[in-house]
């Protein structure tokens, strides 16, 4: 039973009576609540970025853990916060303001739960373990190493000690290890080359904090370019990097920034999530300013979330390394643009950069898909360049 109170007021010689509420939300002062509201939707995009960022990307990489519960609860109740918020702003609005609502949604959407979600998810890597395979199960003797960075972090590596006098650091990709290089280890080690395949910082063995995009990888490969160097068996001047997806990124990085490095193989590469990379993928048109700017505000958001610092972009990374050379192996365009990636690089360094585009060939998988030519191609380039 709704109780109906008579509430009379003297106004001008009117009296006035108080009309039953409709609901809860009926009659509310809408600029009290507004505030409030806003809140709600501030803090549960943050959830809900959270959730997406540590809690589903744990789930998914590493299983099911306390970490990744605790993130979707957190996913959960950043949604709730968001639909209560949204609905109570929609509420308040009416005629041509509630036109206003789905631009701002949209905008809130691309502009800030998407890049804080991103930033999120790379600089929160669930941990990542090495397989159980070794190269000696391949045939291939090795050592199991651990070296120091220049900033004091300890990372873990498989080394096959150099036959000929040359060697390469292999980096790894994201969410991998240095358990996924194990079928480049053996390609190279049977032409004699000493191979150190790291696990970067965070990942498998080695300590430090993880970070997708590779931040850390130049002071990740300055530091296995330094172990090489000191090995009796290589020769200081023939000491190069191969890297894949985020290791080839870091590779070309490293490279631009440590004359040692005498060559780069990188496959698979297309941004280190810099504004500075953005035009290596994105093509030219009206709207590209909105992917310029989310990208800006991911980057530094990503800075503000790790300790590292937004690295060198590729384009200059490329244009530094020369005139040293460098073989990009580029295919799976669908993910990420990386065959446009390639041919921009390319031209940035036309005397210095060689590009190979694997036809058919999906993310990385130059070597699954096309073993023979991707033994040719990449040793005789090593051969080439080390010798």
């Amino acid at each position: 039973m709704i109780m109906v109170t008579q509430v009379a007021s003297q106004n001008n010689g009117r009296t006035t009576t108080a009309k039953p509420t409709d609901g809860p939300l009926q009659g509310v002062r809408w600029p009290v609540r507004r505030p409030t509201a806003w809140l709600a939707v501030v803090l549960g995009i943050v959830g809900v970025a959270l959730g997406l960022g540590v809690g589903a990307r744990h789930l998914q990489v590493a299983g099911m853990s306390l970490t990744a519960a605790v993130g979707l609860v957190g996913l959960a109740v950043g949604l709730v916060a968001t639909v209560a918020g949204a609905t109570v702003l929609l509420r308040g609005m009416h005629g041509w303001r509630r036109w206003w609502a789905l631009p701002v949604g949209l905008l809130l959407l691309w502009f800030v739960a998407v890049p804080l979600t991103t930033a999120v998810m790379v600089t929160n890597v669930p941990p990542i373990e090495v397989h159980s395979q070794t190269p000696a199960d391949r045939g291939v003797a090795y050592e199991d190493v651990t070296f120091m960075t220049a900033d004091g972090v300890r990372l873990s590596a498989w080394y096959v000690p150099s036959r000929n006098g040359a060697a390469v650091v292999l980096r790894h990709g994201a969410t991998s290890t240095r358990s996924d290089t194990l079928d480049v280890v053996v390609v190279l080690a049977g032409h004699g080359y000493g191979v150190l395949a790291t696990d970067a910082r965070g990942h498998g063995g080695s300590g430090g904090v993880a970070m997708d995009w590779g931040w850390f990888g130049d002071l990740d490969t300055a530091a296995a370019v330094t172990f090489l160097s000191q090995r009796p068996e290589v020769h200081a001047d023939r000491v190069g990097v191969v890297g894949l997806s985020m290791g080839g990124e870091e590779a070309l990085g490293a490279a631009a920034a440590d004359p040692r490095i005498r060559a780069v193989v990188a496959e698979g590469v297309s941004s280190r999530g810099t504004v500075a990379d953005d035009d290596l993928v994105l093509p030219d048109h009206p709207g590209r300013w909105m992917n310029v700017a989310q990208t800006w505000i991911q980057q530094h958001l990503a800075d503000l979330l790790a300790d590292a610092s937004a690295p060198t972009g590729l384009r200059p990374a490329v244009v530094a390394v020369a005139p040293r050379p460098v073989l990009l192996i580029v295919g799976g365009d669908a993910l990420g643009g990386e065959v446009t990636a390639g041919r921009r690089l390319q031209a940035a360094a036309p005397d210095s950069v060689e590009v190979w585009e694997v036809a058919g060939a999906p993310h990385i998988g130059g070597l699954a898909t096309h073993p023979q030519q991707w033994e040719t191609r990449v040793v005789g380039f090593l051969d080439r360049a080390l010798q």
